[in-house]
This record gives structure tokens, C-alpha cells and sequence, in this order.
């Protein structure tokens, strides 16, 4: 249990900032280039607003957990 926090945290991150990623492409805000598979995918917005609440909920989450002493 000691370890849990940390692994949490960095689980919630990494979630977090692929959302986030996630989010703007879908709205037109990330350029990629011509040949991606990543082009003309509008719905990722919406999976990327659902992965980084996730994330962020992990984070909040560890954050109740006991520190490692």
C-alpha cells in the first residue's frame, strides 16, 4: 500500500495529459500531419474529456492516501 500513492499519481498524470491531447485534437486545435490516421476524428474530443476526468479523479484519489514515511 506504501506504493500506491506514487503509482496513482502518475497513472492519473499520464491519463490526464493524454486527454488532454486527446481534446485538442479533436477540436482542431493539434495540427497533424496530412498522411495520420489521427485526421478527421472529432469524437476523440469526447473520449479525451472522458480520460482526463478519469485521470483526474485518480489523482484526487491518491492525494486522500496516507504519504510513505
Amino acid at each position: 500500500m506504501n506504493r500506491a500513492r506514487p503509482i496513482l499519481i502518475a497513472i492519473g498524470v499520464m491519463l490526464a495529459l493524454t486527454g488532454a491531447l486527446w481534446i485538442g485534437q479533436g477540436l482542431g486545435y493539434i495540427r497533424w500531419p496530412q498522411e495520420s490516421f489521427m485526421l478527421g476524428r472529432g469524437e476523440l474530443a469526447d473520449r479525451g474529456a472522458f480520460t482526463a476526468i478519469v485521470g483526474l479523479a485518480l489523482i484526487l484519489v491518491a492525494r486522500r492516501l496516507p504519504r510513505r514515511r
